[in-house]
């Protein structure tokens, strides 16, 4: 019995200094911002480890009858500052239920230039191959939605004091 892997990716340009998208996406601001913005999608969020660096723990909880997921606990695996990745990968539940053996978010931003970058989000995925027709549940609207709420997020004017 083998398995089949593959990868998704999606980019999106941003009018905003990589340090600043870094700043989000390194931490859990990221997760408080989906459950925030995401209320059809996500029911919940729970930190079950760690404090938003290596080894963290995270309980995601979908709204009953969202498409095709169920609740999965995720590990930060990766988080390089000096690169800007973060990688995530599914450690109990949802995916895992569906014969994947892997299934990994890679984060990266790009730095452009002073002003702007590049959020690049890449699914990896291997499933066991009696399961191969469960590669089409793997989107990367999530994360392309993702993208977009953290554009509208750090681009929206400060409030003056």
């Amino acid at each position: 019995m083998g398995t089949q892997g593959d990868k998704l990716c999606h980019e999106l340009e941003i009018p905003v200094p990589a340090a600043d998208a870094w700043e989000l996406y390194s931490t859990l601001r990221l997760a408080k911002m989906v459950e925030e913005q995401l209320p059809t999608l996500i029911q919940k969020i729970d930190l079950v480890h760690g404090d938003g660096g290596l080894g963290t723990i995270l309980h995601l909880s979908f709204v009953p009858g969202a498409p095709g997921l169920s609740d999965y606990k995720e590990k930060f695996t990766k988080i390089d500052n000096e690169k800007r990745v973060k990688e995530t990968e599914v450690v109990e539940g949802g995916y895992l239920d569906l014969g994947f053996t892997l299934y990994r978010v890679r984060f990266e931003i790009i730095e452009k230039d002073i002003n702007s970058c590049i959020i690049r989000s890449t699914i990896e995925y291997e499933l066991k191959d009696e399961f191969a027709a469960n590669a089409s549940l793997v989107s990367v609207d999530a994360l392309a939605n993702i993208a977009r709420l953290a554009v509208n997020h750090l681009t929206k004017p400060k409030p003056q004091p």
